[in-house]
């Protein structure tokens, strides 16, 4: 498991290179940011994704999620609270529009997928928060589905949608930090590593989930690893406390400068 710090500096090196760390990071880190008026993002492009995609089946039926986007919000709001230009790809969150973030409202996977990867081109950071569905019916029925009362329901046939934490991972220009979520039920840190390799990001936030943990909440709990072999814990706490941690991680990775104009 991670090991065990005094606090946020364990998490972020003072040297700013990113390095491994780890630790359990303090309670209330919101509060502090808020506190020291941090603006280490200002001139930065963050860009991130937010909510649950919904892949149509009928006209009234879809394969969802349960997330409400609460996270993705919460690290918006904070981001622009620390000086970044903030553009928010938010598939089916019923939430207010963060005041100045840029908001691109997207239904699918294959929506988002087109949204995050044009805000990408210039972006400093990227941190995939959605809920993205790793499936979709293969087909489409234009019309609403009826019940066969004579029978059984015909078998749902699903193909993979695209994965977009991937595809950044490959396609980011240099000096770009890539965040990815995972929601795992189970074996949560070894999913997690082996996620965080697969998916080539730079961090990735680990949250357990199930019934009444993490979704639709306004609290969240998470261990965020590093591809440096780092992990910090985040106690559970508001999630603007784990968005915080997440831009302090993020910020300690990127180069001298800022990508975008």
């Amino acid at each position: 498991g991670p090991e065990t710090g005094s606090g946020v500096a364990a998490a972020c090196p003072a040297d700013g290179t990113g390095g491994p760390a780890g630790g359990t990071v303090a309670a209330g880190r919101r509060v502090e940011v808020r506190a020291a008026g941090l603006f280490d993002l200002a001139g930065r492009h963050v860009v991130v994704s937010a909510g649950g995609t919904r892949e149509a089946l009928d006209p009234v039926r879809f394969l969802g999620n349960r997330s409400s986007g609460l996270q993705g919000y919460a690290l918006a709001r904070t981001a622009l609270a620390r000086g970044a230009r903030v553009t928010l790809v938010s598939a089916n969150a019923a939430l207010p529009d963060p005041a100045g973030a840029h908001v691109v409202p997207v239904g699918s996977a294959r929506e988002m997928r087109e949204a995050v990867l044009a805000a990408a081109a210039d972006a400093d950071i990227v941190v995939m928060a959605a809920a993205v569905a790793d499936f979709r019916p293969a087909e489409y029925a234009e019309s609403k589905i009826k019940k066969d009362p004579a029978g059984e329901p015909a078998p749902i046939r699903l193909v993979k949608n695209p994965d977009i934490l991937a595809e950044l991972g490959v396609r980011r220009p240099d000096g770009q930090v890539v965040v990815g979520f995972a929601a795992e039920t189970d074996d949560v840190l070894a999913n997690g590593r082996e996620k965080l390799k697969r998916k080539g990001c730079d961090l990735l936030v680990v949250n357990q989930v199930g019934a009444d943990l993490t979704f639709g909440r306004p609290d969240n709990a998470a261990v965020v690893l590093g591809a440096d072999g780092s992990a910090t814990e985040v106690p559970r706490g508001p999630k603007e406390d784990l968005a915080d941690v997440v831009w302090d991680l993020a910020a300690a990775r990127l180069g001298a400068g800022p990508r975008g104009t």
